[in-house]
């Protein structure tokens, strides 16, 4: 074969590879409103510097007349390019091809890559869009998946891990994204479920749409399998880029520092977070009053709604913020928030982000719905990752901190390296109210005025024992601090501990309560 011809045949091969499952099917794709696997590319990557590989693999199977359908690439672009000017490995399905199925060669390449950002240390994206293993291929359809499984869990922790899922993502499909950090999908499009609607129908009898059993809204908001929603692929994927803003290649590598603008509204502390801890505020407002402005970047905000955690900058670097969020549930703890909680705290511990706490806990949520779903067990995660993690930890007592909530929210002897509490701040077993009815009842009961004894007493009761000083003269509060002092003691306190070094016993790994 002449050069000329040996070119004109490559050109004519990637050609192919380019166009997928042909521009019919490439049509139908945009009539459903979805981007094709190389466009969502285009706007995941910065311009021009998405490098493709392995991208004239093909199937080897013949069988079911797969051989009129295959096309270079096997029905998944893989590669690698720069986000924000730094390397990131990723792999998107093309649904063009035979609906995007995993087979042999389509889980090969995503395996290859897997491999090559791990040996990198470099992050790596998944973009889901595929109708789930490849019948016509069988057990090696199938045995695809466990390989891409076993290196999601053996990069677990050494570099970050995303999922886009950006259509349906059914059966053995769900489980890469659900072991990666972080799982992103999009309004009317992203479905993720074990079984479809026509297998729960069959089993079960019951009728559910796709929408209702595994649509976005439903995992972002009751599952908590999805960590960001949005409303269109391109926002999407540029949520990807921007949580990468964020974080660090990998477990080695420093954070990244971006110039933004500082904010310090801590002088509006008084007026945001009211003194009277039964009147309610947002806890959001907390943490836009400190850090870099517009720089708060929320995890799962639509699920357990009682906690808030997420990313943000403070003097440019980067921080995880765990909240209480005192306008749902009280801020009390229950066992979706303490899930949340713990996870967001171990990702932040494998990255070394340090973590700042924002307390204002009455308890966990008593009931028989949350004992017999497991609270004490999931309460444990949070205690576990909170004593597991060795990333510098502070923690802010805003109001109350009762009993084992308080406990779980990171307190000094669970191995918090700060403690600061406000003047307002409640430290206690539990409240006044609840304390008094215990421990003062008979004397409650023998008085002429039981209500206004009880008053009395729960009086009492908050002045002696319900203020920040008992526990700054037993050294469990380093620090009571006005509210305005709150961003400048913070910043204090995660620079003094940048070189913090935690020597722990050897083992593999903790035993966390799952």
């Amino acid at each position: 074969m002449e050069w000329n011809e040996a070119i004109e045949d490559l050109e004519d091969r990637r050609s192919k590879a380019r166009l997928g499952g042909g521009q019919t099917a490439i049509d139908k794709q945009h009539e459903k409103g979805k981007l094709t696997a190389r466009e969502r590319l285009d706007i995941l990557f910065d311009e021009g510097t998405f490098v493709e590989i392995d991208d004239l693999v093909e199937s080897r199977i013949d069988d079911f007349g797969l051989d009129q359908k295959r096309v270079p690439g096997d029905g998944v672009v893989t590669g690698y390019g720069k986000i924000n000017g730094r390397t990131v490995f990723a792999s998107s399905e093309d649904f063009t091809v035979i609906g995007g199925s995993l087979g042999e060669y389509h889980s090969r390449k995503i395996v290859h890559l897997q491999d090559l950002a791990l040996k990198m240390r470099c992050p790596i994206v998944t973009i889901n869009d595929s109708g789930g293993a490849r019948i016509e291929e069988g057990i090696d359809s199938l045995s695809g998946y466990s390989g891409i499984f076993e290196r999601n869990t053996i990069a677990s922790g050494v570099i970050p891990q995303i999922a886009v899922i950006l259509g349906p993502c059914s059966g053995g499909a769900c489980y890469s994204p659900a072991i990666c950090d972080f799982v992103f999908v999009v309004e009317d499009t992203s479905k993720m479920f074990i079984t479809g609607p026509q297998v729960v129908k069959t089993v079960i009898g019951e009728e559910l749409s796709a929408e209702e059993l595994g649509g976005a809204v439903t995992h972002a908001s009751k599952s908590g399998v999805a960590h960001f929603l949005y409303k269109s692929e391109k926002n999407c994927l540029g949520g990807v880029r921007e949580l990468l803003s964020y974080l660090p290649e990998n477990n080695q590598a420093p954070l990244p520092v971006v110039p933004a603008q500082s904010v310090d509204l801590c002088e509006n502390l008084v007026n945001i977070v009211p003194a009277n801890k039964r009147k309610s505020y947002d806890v959001h407002e907390v943490i836009y009053s400190m850090i870099d402005k517009d720089s708060f970047f929320e995890v799962q905000k639509n699920w357990a709604k009682n906690a808030v955690v997420g990313f943000a900058r403070m003097e440019g670097e980067t921080v995880g913020f765990v909240c209480n969020q005192a306008n749902h549930k009280g801020g009390s703890l229950d066992i979706d928030a303490s899930d949340k909680m713990a996870r967001f705290i171990r990702f932040c511990d494998c990255f070394n982000i340090p973590i700042v706490s924002l307390i204002d806990v009455p308890a966990f949520l008593p009931g028989s719905e949350q004992e017999h779903n497991g609270i004490i067990r999931h309460g444990a995660k949070m205690l576990f990752a909170y004593s597991e993690a060795t990333v510098p930890k502070i923690s802010l007592i805003m109001r109350k901190a009762y009993g084992g909530a308080y406990i779980a929210m990171n307190s000094k002897q669970m191995g918090a390296d700060h403690v600061f509490a406000w003047p307002i701040a409640e430290i206690a077993v539990m409240g006044a109210e609840g304390a008094i009815n215990i421990v003062r009842r008979r004397q409650i009961q023998e008085a002429e005025d039981p209500e206004a004894k009880r008053k009395e007493m729960i009086a009492e009761y908050e002045e002696k024992f319900l203020n920040p000083y008992i526990a700054a003269k037993r050294g469990f509060v380093d620090e009571v601090i006005r509210p305005d002092e709150t961003k400048v003691k913070i910043l204090a306190a995660l620079d003094a501990m940048k070189t913090k070094q935690v020597e722990r016993p050897y083992k593999k790994h903790g035993n966390i309560p799952l």
